[in-house]
Order: structure tokens, then C-alpha cells, then sequence
């Protein structure tokens, strides 16, 4: 587990309350710098309401969020200016050009010289030509891609990212996932990431966590996990997380 100075996301007995409906049930976690931590779980069991707690879209009913040590709920845009996302359901505005979307983007964040961050960005994620292509015509791997520009526009420290590679081929998610990494490795920021690929956890994330009905069930290291609790793939896991949770909590 990271140190209190290691980690840029912590998160404590977070909650999330709809009248009777409880959707995050106190769970408590790290993200650590250089670290890929992946939320995992059936729908429904509360990650993208997490994430979204920790983005300030939703405020918990309960519990702390702290960004590299800043609270979120005391210091919101201090915590916020040392995030940003990209997820599968918030895809940029498809009327505006690529180059458009990253200056929108990185004047809302506040970015020092965004006219050479963004030539840096395109790039990076091979976007050059795509320039003043409107993003509503491009494919779902290029529309990634400028998504994902956009949210190392700021050079976050944490990057959250809900479901990054749904609907990609083979290849341009394998694409998408090195660039992840190389973002997890040579910086100093950590990425808290949710997937359905199981394949895709073992290969990217450092350590798991299996969340069910709003509560954290499980926690280690994806390639470990599945043994220790006697199932021999993180998919056959996923399954009996989805299916049995009862089970595993006894367990």
C-alpha cells in the first residue's frame, strides 16, 4: 500500500445515499503515484458514482476525498486542477474540430502555454492530421485518442478513466493501454481505472479492487488475487463477485 506521501488519491469511507438507496457504502482506498489501480465490479455496484464523487460531479452523503493531500470537499478547485478523465459516455462535442476541443478544454483547466501543449499532444497521440477534422466524424480509436489528449492537457496527477477502451478493436485498445502506462510509469501522477476486460486488468493494473453493492470485496494484485480465493482466471473472480458476493465477504 502506498505511504501518506506516496499517494495522490485517498479515499476514505466514502458514501453515497439516494433516499433509501445506499450506492457507495463506505468503502476506503489509495491510488498511489506510478500506480494503476483498477475498479472493478458488476453494474450497479458503484464505481462510476465513485468516480464521480471524486471528480466533484456528485457530493458524498459521507466520507473524505483527498488529492495529493488536498481535500476536496474543503479545497475543491485546488483538488481539481491535479485531475482530469476520459470515459466512454462523455465523448468531446462532435461540431468541434479536434484542435477546438483541446483549447475549449485547456482553457477551463487554466493550461500555461496551451498553444505548444496541445502541437505536444497531437503529437503524441498521432492527431496531427486530424487537427481540424470536426471529432464527431472520427473513429471510436481516434476519438479516444482525443479524448485522452484532453485529459493529460493539464498533466494531471490523477487520471481517472471509466471504461477507456469499450468498443475498441484488439488493436487500438492495446494502442490506448501502452499509452497509459507510459503515463502511469514516467510521471509522477497514478490512474484509478474501471473495466469489464479482464484480460485487459491483468495486463495494465497493479492492483484490483472488486467492489459489490457500493462495498470494497476484495483488494490485491490481479495476477495473485484469483488463486488466493481458488479461482483460476480475475474473469472467473469477476463472476463470483458478480454473482456471490455473500460468498467472498464470509469467505
Amino acid at each position: 500500500m502506498p505511504t501518506k506521501h506516496e499517494r495522490v488519491l485517498s479515499v476514505q469511507a466514502l458514501r453515497k445515499q439516494y433516499g433509501a438507496t445506499v450506492a457507495v457504502d463506505g468503502i476506503s482506498f489509495d491510488v498511489g503515484r506510478n500506480e494503476i489501480v483498477g475498479l472493478l465490479g458488476p453494474n450497479g455496484a458503484g464505481k462510476t458514482t465513485t468516480i464521480n464523487m471524486i471528480l466533484g460531479v456528485l457530493e458524498p452523503t459521507g466520507g473524505s476525498i483527498l488529492i495529493e493531500g488536498v481535500d476536496l470537499a474543503k479545497r475543491r478547485s485546488q483538488a481539481l486542477e491535479r485531475t482530469n478523465f476520459a470515459a466512454v459516455y462523455s465523448p468531446l462535442p462532435g461540431n468541434l474540430t479536434v484542435q477546438q476541443n483541446l483549447r475549449i478544454s485547456g482553457l477551463i483547466y487554466g493550461v500555461k502555454g496551451l498553444t505548444a501543449r496541445i502541437e505536444e499532444l497531437l503529437v503524441q497521440f498521432e492527431l496531427v492530421r486530424f487537427r481540424d477534422t470536426k471529432s464527431g466524424v472520427l473513429s471510436s480509436g481516434e476519438q479516444t485518442r482525443v479524448a485522452l489528449a484532453k485529459a493529460m492537457l493539464n498533466r494531471p496527477q490523477l487520471l481517472l478513466l471509466d471504461e477507456p477502451t469499450a468498443s475498441l478493436d484488439p488493436a487500438t485498445a492495446q494502442d490506448i493501454r501502452a499509452r497509459i502506462r507510459d503515463f502511469a510509469t514516467q510521471g509522477t501522477g497514478g490512474v484509478l481505472w474501471t473495466s469489464h476486460n479482464m484480460y485487459e486488468v491483468e495486463e495494465v493494473c497493479d492492483r484490483v479492487l472488486f467492489v459489490s453493492r457500493g462495498k470494497v470485496l476484495l483488494e490485491g494484485d490481479p495476477k495473485a488475487l484469483p488463486r488466493e480465493h481458488g479461482k483460476a482466471t480475475l474473469e472467473e473472480l469477476f463472476i463470483t463477485v458478480a454473482r456471490e458476493p455473500l460468498a467472498l465477504e464470509r469467505a
